[in-house]
């Protein structure tokens, strides 16, 4: 599927007050410079339209939560949503989530959710899926020493080799389901992504 470009996302994003901008100063500052406060940081790496993302916020307020996309042009409907019903705890980053390393210190994240990635099913695209070797080391530097991953995914492949792939990296998987709306511990408090 081919992604339309929204006229003018860009600087849309530029000029909203729910969007950080990527700046090397905030690492080791995010909860001080954006959300003055010392709350824990959860970030959710390819937010899309930022259901998700927007649900969580309302429902821990005591937690901030930053959503990362690459895509402006999808970022942007997930700000206008957050614009229309703003929350104090949530704000929105445009970047690509390989330059997180640059701009977190190590550690200062306590969660990162990962909901419905792109499998990038064709091998030669492997390094692209987001439980590859590289962003998993990518988290281990973003995660305090006690943070958590949280995966989900619709797409049997790419479960398949983050099952393998989490382990070998040095990740301990603490819990598994294959239908997460079913599973009595895990499907609670459950928020649905778009997917």
């Amino acid at each position: 599927m081919r992604l339309r470009n929204v006229p003018g996302s860009r600087e849309a994003l530029a000029q909203s007050p729910c969007v950080v901008q990527a700046d090397p100063e905030l690492a080791g500052r995010w909860a001080q410079s954006v959300w003055k406060n010392d709350h824990p940081i959860h970030l959710e790496i390819g937010t899309g339209k930022g259901r998700f993302l927007m649900q969580m916020a309302a429902l821990h307020p005591e937690i901030d939560y930053l959503g990362v996309e690459l895509q402006a042009s999808v970022l942007i409907r997930a700000v206008q949503k957050a614009e229309q019903d703003p929350l104090p705890n949530l704000r929105f980053l445009c970047a690509d989530a390989l330059n997180l390393e640059t701009l977190f210190a190590s550690g200062e994240a306590d969660r990162i959710y990962l909901n419905f990635s792109d499998p990038w099913p064709k091998d030669r695209h492997a390094k692209r899926r987001l439980t590859s070797p590289r962003f998993l080391a990518l988290y281990d530097h973003l995660l305090a020493p006690d943070g958590q991953l949280e995966f989900k995914t619709d797409n049997q492949a790419l479960f398949d080799y983050s099952l393998e792939t989490l382990p070998s990296c040095g990740w301990d998987l603490t819990a598994v389901t294959r239908d997460l709306h079913r599973d009595p511990v895990l499907g609670e408090g459950n928020v649905m992504t778009e997917y």
